[in-house]
């Protein structure tokens, strides 16, 4: 039928975006030739330049304030208009004084989530590459760890001593105390405010970059488990499914963007697994399906559509699953472009963001709650808090108008971390949290970040139910692994920049909680000081159809002091179709 071109085979259209295919230097060319220039210098401007800016305006804009403020006290009895004058300055420190630092404060973490912590993950994971790429593997674990606390400690020193030489290049040309008549030049005070701004970033990153090489140098490195935990007569376990990255497409033969034609075609690969995974429940039985991330290839509608329309003929494996976003779900601005961006205030993130939270209600939503913003506990569950809005969200994905996305923002961070709670006394939960950095770019789209507001909901989740045991789901790595890489974009393009200082704040919980991620599509158990890691590979990536992939079963107990245990998992194995031939 197909003398010539079989187009169920796909050809080098389908590479276009592939990592599998395609070198990243190659990548980076198309990249630079096709990009939008006055896009990306918008998006630079609002990303980054008026955030420096405002952040190096707010000394400069507090000693205004302070300025006018003394002058008017010192003319409160000489009448009634210095009076007034007084009273409105105070009535505008309280109403837009602090909003004004709100702003600092948001454009300050935004920097330092965005900049700083890539920089020195940047130079900690580069340092490591080179030191443990040619390693023989009979190396031990001790001068693994030895090697990598010492790139630890170098990228701190690295980065700690580059940033003060920006300092003192950039401090002859700041400008920290003003007066009312500098606001009659506003590009001078914008000036000011740049080099101030170099100023204090690069004084923090200097402090910062040495605390964080101290700390990832001091802490227990990552190593593999090794030992699974034996079972406890007569204790409870629990069975969950650690699906991740499944990719989903919208087509019958369509192809993934990282494997492109080094990958399968379409979406049979899923429903062979759910065949496995169905199996399996009717057998021995599940509790837990867990998908942590990558549901879909690039987040759109016919890929979330082919999603449901696959695990509707699998309704009991359904009611136990529970997914959370992964990069591919939010960050893909255009699956068949890298070059491609979006502009802070484009709606195409923001409905990207709504087709996810849709997607999850009707997935999960009467199963898993949302943090109560008012207590900071447990609150509504996800279709509850969801409901108030639905009417907005489906005209938003009707519409896309600028207002209703900006309105809809707080919405979809409101919804994380959400819980599924223990379905009893001591029994199993789930915190489900969004790790994807804030991004508009598809050639960046693979950074993850971990906000502090989330890791405290998360605290405090786990001390309202004491008694609990936890999984911690999150899409990307808290550790890198002991074992060599292949490129150093493996380590470092897919990082999540503040992994380390989460996984130290995990070690808190670590006796009742085990984190469990994908988005390496490889599998990987290991403990970093005493918690416990489980890394998911993809039973859809890096195959194509003839090649077998697997997941594995997870068996989660408790030993009698109420303590996590890791059992021995089962491995399914999901085969491969036979090549596909010519008609």
């Amino acid at each position: 039928m197909f003398p010539i071109l079989d187009p169920r085979r796909g050809d080098i259209e389908d590479d276009a975006s592939s990592t599998k295919r395609r070198t990243l230097t190659s990548l980076a060319g198309s990249l630079l030739a096709e990009i939008s220039l006055p896009k990306l210098i918008a998006a630079w401007v609002s990303l980054v330049a008026l955030p420096v800016i405002v952040l190096g305006l707010g000394p400069l804009m507090v000693s205004i304030w302070v300025s006018a403020a003394s002058t008017s006290a010192e003319r409160l009895f000489n009448g009634l208009i210095p009076l007034v004058v007084a009273a409105a300055l105070v009535a505008a420190a309280w109403f837009g004084g602090r909003p004004f630092l709100r702003l600092v404060e948001a454009n300050f973490w935004s920097l330092n989530a965005l900049a700083v912590q890539p920089g020195y993950a940047l130079a900690r994971e580069g340092l490591r590459h080179l030191a443990e790429r040619n390693l023989p593997e009979t190396t031990s674990d001790d001068r693994r760890d030895r090697i990598r606390a010492v790139s630890a400690a170098a990228a701190g020193l690295l980065v700690c001593g580059l940033s003060m030489l920006f300092v003192v290049l950039a401090l002859p040309h700041t400008h920290w105390t003003g007066t009312l008549g500098d606001l009659a030049e506003p590009g001078r005070l914008a000036l000011a405010g740049l080099f101030n701004c170099i100023v204090l970033i690069g004084c923090y990153v200097a402090v910062a970059a040495l605390v964080w090489g101290v700390a990832d140098a001091t802490m227990d490195q990552p190593r593999d488990l090794g030992a699974f935990a034996p079972k406890v007569p007569g204790g409870r376990t629990w069975r969950v499914a650690h699906l991740s990255d499944i990719h989903i497409v919208g087509e019958r033969y369509g192809f993934r963007i990282e494997s492109g034609r080094s990958g399968p075609r379409g979406n049979g690969r899923l429903t062979q697994l759910l065949v496995a995974l169905d199996a399996f429940d009717k057998a021995e039985g599940l509790d837990l399906i867990l998908i942590s991330g990558d549901l879909t290839d690039a987040g759109r509608a016919a890929e979330w559509a082919e999603f449901f329309d696959a695990i509707a003929a699998f309704p009991e494996l359904a009611g136990k699953m529970v997914g959370i976003p992964g990069n591919h779900d939010l960050n893909v601005v255009d699956r068949a472009n890298p070059a491609r961006l979006d502009l802070p205030m484009s709606p195409n993130k923001r409905l990207r963001q709504m087709r996810l939270l849709a997607a999850l209600d009707a997935l999960q939503g009467d199963r898993v709650h949302v943090v109560d913003t008012a207590t900071g506990m447990r609150g509504q569950t996800l279709s509850a808090a969801l409901a108030p809005h639905a009417s907005e969200i489906a005209t938003f994905a009707d519409t896309g108008t600028l207002r209703l996305g900006a309105k809809l923002g707080s919405v979809f961070a409101a919804a994380f971390p959400m819980v599924l709670p223990p379905e009893a006394t001591g029994g199993l939960g789930v915190l489900m949290l969004n790790s994807n950095a804030e991004t508009h770019f598809s050639f960046t789209n693979a950074l993850g970040f971990v906000p502090r507001e989330q890791e405290a909901a998360m605290a405090r989740l786990v001390a309202e139910t004491p008694d609990a045991i936890w999984i911690v789901a999150l899409h990307h790595h808290v550790v890198e692994y002991p074992r060599a890489a292949k490129a150093l974009s493996e380590r470092i393009g897919t990082a999540l920049v503040n992994g380390s200082w989460f996984t130290r704040r995990l070690q808190g919980i670590s006796r009742t909680a085990i984190a469990m991620h994908g988005h390496r599509h490889i599998d990987w158990i290991g403990r970093s000081g005493g918690l416990v890691v489980v890394s998911a590979p993809s039973p859809v990536m890096n195959a194509t159809d003839e090649e077998p992939t697997y997941f594995y079963i997870h068996e989660i107990g408790r030993d009698t002091s109420g303590g996590i245990l890791l059992h021995p998992p089962h491995r399914i194995d999901v085969p491969g179709e036979p090549r596909l031939r010519r008609s």
